[in-house]
């Protein structure tokens, strides 16, 4: 089984600015759309907010790409492609696994920026859109998915699955240490060097349980065999989520 830590919603490289903790909720914003987007910020009703995060780069007018795409019905639809996809592929990413997404938000009261988890997926089907039936991609197209309105790259897949995301802000969903620049974390204790993809190097496991994360990237891959201690963790994580 493997825990894929994906990144994903604005930050200061995609939309300006952190995304935003409202009433307590963290809300990520879809990034700007790149072309094949059907979906406007306000049509989701974070026109104010994107504009907020982006100091006014991104309007309420303007496409997002609304992904992952998290349903009312509890399924999550969450597309993939390029180098990005081909890491998943490589890693043997497949049904079973779970995609827990994380990105980068502003806390309400201080302002800090940090990295906390917000949704996840458990991934129950992998719809290879560059081989399946028109049918089967204008399905995807019609719930307005931006992978199935257009192809990205060569590989595009929409992951299919249980998901959902976090109503509240709990310091249990926050990676950030206390006080630390976004990018450092605390790791769960099962997570030991050579055990997270692109997170080789020494210099970033450090003492106290704590990881000096990468600063792009989006999807690192945590290979978790049989461990109980790994599954324990991701039991917590989504409790935590699916309670609030």
């Amino acid at each position: 089984m493997r825990i894929i830590f994906s990144r994903k919603g604005f930050d200061s490289a995609a939309g300006g600015g952190p995304s935003p903790i409202v009433g307590g909720r963290p809300i990520s914003l879809p990034i700007p759309s790149g072309g094949h987007s059907a979906t406007t910020y306000a049509d989701l009703g974070l026109g104010e907010l994107a504009g907020a995060a982006s100091r006014g780069k991104v309007s309420p007018a303007d496409y997002c790409h609304h992904d992952p795409m998290f349903r009312s019905d509890g399924v999550c639809l969450f597309g993939q492609c390029g180098a990005a996809q081909t890491h998943l592929a490589n890693q043997g990413v497949g049904i079973g696994d779970v995609f827990v997404f994380f990105g980068l938000f502003r806390a309400g009261k201080s302002g800090e920026p940090h990295h906390r988890i917000f949704g996840y997926q458990r991934i129950e089907k992998i719809v290879d859109l560059t081989a399946c039936g028109e049918a089967q991609r204008a399905e995807y197209a019609e719930m307005g998915h931006p992978h199935a309105l257009g192809l990205h790259a060569k590989n595009d897949v929409i992951y299919v699955g249980d998901g959902r995301t976090a109503g509240s802000a709990g310091d249990d969903l926050r990676l950030t240490v206390a006080g630390g620049p976004p990018s450092l974390w605390n790791r769960p204790a099962w997570l030991r060097r050579g055990e997270l993809t692109y997170h080789d190097r020494a210099d970033r496991w450090l003492r106290g349980q704590r990881l000096r994360s990468v600063a792009r990237g989006q999807e690192f891959v945590a290979d978790i065999g049989r461990r109980c201690a790994p599954r324990e963790w991701l039991d917590q994580i989504i409790s935590a989520i699916s309670k609030s």
